[in-house]
């Protein structure tokens, strides 16, 4: 039987006919995510060979749709499923990709022609939308007869099939190494999604960027297959990290199996690795609803022992090879004002460039070319090493060694006093940012976690590195907590720790506070006994009345206003004691 069906109008239509996609690829990727929204398990994509008139095909073993959601829900533009039927899918619980209801009719903006056969409980339907008569009609949707038939299946059949044809003459074949690329950076970790183009399998190996393959045999693990991508710089990843894989199934969550401890190796690289260890063995050493894997395992301990260095010998070499791609295109600003240095200087600027690479890894290359031309203004300008090489050659004649000695300590003081003058302005500046509503406590830390010397009046030497917040990040996962607080652990001189616990700009500390952050730093006792850990808490103000804390207890309460006066009273002292001497 053959009639016809019409497009039911949304008031946004307009609006959204004005969005287009950049790319063949892109446009392929929208139906694709229709069939993920329709608790898809498998998509199989077609794609034309080069110069041909063959068709593109997508083709998914979905839910399908009967004749009325074609007509009713399918034909309404800009009613999208998440609109209809919630964020989650019905069947796997899937979130939701369509949020338009325009993904749909992607195959229109590269095809002539978009042929949509869907089965369903019996029945088959089939429609047919032609670019060329929506023209005709002058886009007036409600008034064009879709050509629609209607007819009978199996039961047990179901899914949609898309087919493409007439590819618009101005855009370049598909391309399906490209696809594959887009897709896996979507769906590489979507259990129960398989996605096939052109009969191959969309991989992790699909991912832009360099694949390792390892074959381990392990006394207890058995044979283990690893095989992991780092992506291209450009690639970012969903979810980094190994996935484990147990007779086909997915435990757990991706792991970076310790190389997170490691401070070598960047976090930015760190977010670039994605792939899976498959280890059947481990079928009797995983939790019975299948959701981990019991720690206390050998087997998989003997696993994450044997990777460990796998995975940090290729970090390094992927490291390294694109830490040199970035030095040789920044080689001519380097090289020139390096070999023009002294030759004892030569050696420390050149760590001092690569301890910038290492920070800087990822970052905008004209942010690491900035931060090298100020590392290299210091080592240019710097008098301390020319006093230093000075009291080297002078050992002989202590009254050379003796003026060094002094041309050093009056540098070293010039040295405080530009570095005061820079802090002052970083004082001026960190007091707007606490002043703002829009800062929230997480930022405040990142800011605070570099720029400790602004507690420098109690505690003249502290450091913090990834180990130690790492520390304070498995202890607040083991309390549960409704709002996890902002914890910054550093070490202070000589061995001693300083639990920073960072409130709002705005906030108000009380009594309540003091016990709840005398409680977190108690239970950070465990992981360093027999050490003292002084505890502040920094916030906006104090409330009238609050218990005023000695630091003889270890405890203290700070509003950002008196550390920040204080700190800037430092710095003035340091200017002001320069100016009298002078």
């Amino acid at each position: 039987m053959t009639s016809a069906a019409n497009f039911k109008i949304d008031p946004r239509l307009a609006a959204l006919l004005g969005e287009n996609y950049r790319s063949i690829e892109l446009a392929i990727k929208e139906l694709v995510d229709n069939a993920f929204d329709a608790d898809a398990e498998k998509v199989r994509i077609t794609l034309p060979a080069p110069y041909t008139n063959d068709p593109i095909i997508i083709e998914d073993d979905g839910t399908g749709m009967t004749e009325n959601e074609i007509r009713n829900e399918y034909l309404k533009i800009a009613n999208s499923r998440f609109s209809r039927k919630g964020e989650r899918t019905a069947g796997k619980k899937r979130l939701v990709k369509g949020r338009k209801g325009i993904g749909k009719f992607a195959g229109l903006m590269v095809a002539e022609v978009m042929e949509v056969t869907a089965k369903a409980r019996g029945i088959q339907t089939k429609l047919t939308i032609s670019k060329t008569a929506l023209a005709k009609a002058n886009y007036d949707l409600d008034k064009i007869d879709l050509p629609i038939e209607i007819g009978e299946c199996a039961e047990t059949e179901k899914g949609t099939y898309i087919e493409l044809s007439g590819i618009n003459d101005n855009f370049t074949f598909p391309n399906p190494d490209k696809l594959r690329q887009l897709l896996v950076l979507e769906y590489n970790r979507v259990p129960d999604f398989e996605i096939i183009v052109n009969d191959v399998t969309v991989d992790i190996e699909d991912i832009p960027g360099k694949t390792f393959v390892r074959n381990l045999n392990l006394p207890s693990a058995g044979e283990v297959q690893v095989r992991y991508t780092i992506a291209d710089q450009k690639k970012s990843v969903k979810q980094a990290g190994l996935i484990v894989k147990v007779r086909g199934k997915v435990i757990g969550q991706p792991q970076l199996f310790g190389l997170e401890n490691i401070e070598s190796i960047p976090k930015q690289l760190q977010q670039r690795i994605v792939g899976e260890v498959v280890a059947d063995k481990l079928e009797k050493d995983v939790t019975a609803d299948w959701g981990a894997i019991i720690e206390n395992s050998i087997s998989y301990q003997e696993i994450a022992e044997s990777l460990k260095p796998e995975l940090e010998r290729s970090f390094d070499e992927t490291f390294n090879a694109e830490v040199e791609l970035a030095r040789g295109r920044l080689q001519r600003q380097i090289s020139k004002r390096l070999n023009k240095l002294p030759d004892y200087k030569q050696d420390s600027a050149k760590k001092a460039l690569d301890n910038v690479m290492l920070k800087f890894f990822g970052e905008n290359e004209e942010r690491t070319s900035a931060v090298i031309g100020l590392v290299l203004d210091t080592f240019e300008q710097d008098g301390c090493s020319l006093a230093l090489a000075t009291m080297g050659k002078a050992k002989k004649s202590m009254t050379k060694f003796s003026n060094a000695l002094a041309e050093y300590g009056t540098l070293e003081v010039a040295l405080q006093v530009q570095q005061a003058t820079y802090r002052l302005e970083v004082i001026e500046q960190f007091r707007k940012f606490i002043a703002d509503p829009k800062t929230f406590e997480e930022q405040i830390q990142n800011a605070l976690e570099n720029n400790l010397w602004l507690l420098a009046t109690h505690y003249p030497i502290l450091s913090t590195n990834d180990t130690l917040m790492n520390v304070v990040e498995n202890f607040m996962n083991r309390k549960e907590t409704e709002e996890k607080p902002q914890l910054l652990l550093s070490r202070s001189y000589p061995d001693s720790y300083l639990l920073l616990e960072i409130k709002g700009g705005k906030s108000k500390l009380s009594d309540k506070d003091s016990a709840l952050a005398k409680e977190y730093r108690d239970g950070l006792y465990y992981y360093f006994p027999n050490k003292k850990i002084d505890l502040i808490v920094l916030g906006g103000a104090c409330k009238i009345g609050t218990t005023k804390r000695s630091a003889k207890e270890g405890f203290q309460f700070i509003t950002y206003e008196d550390l920040l006066n204080t700190a800037q009273e430092q710095q003035e002292w340091i200017l002001n004691d320069w100016q009298k001497k002078g």
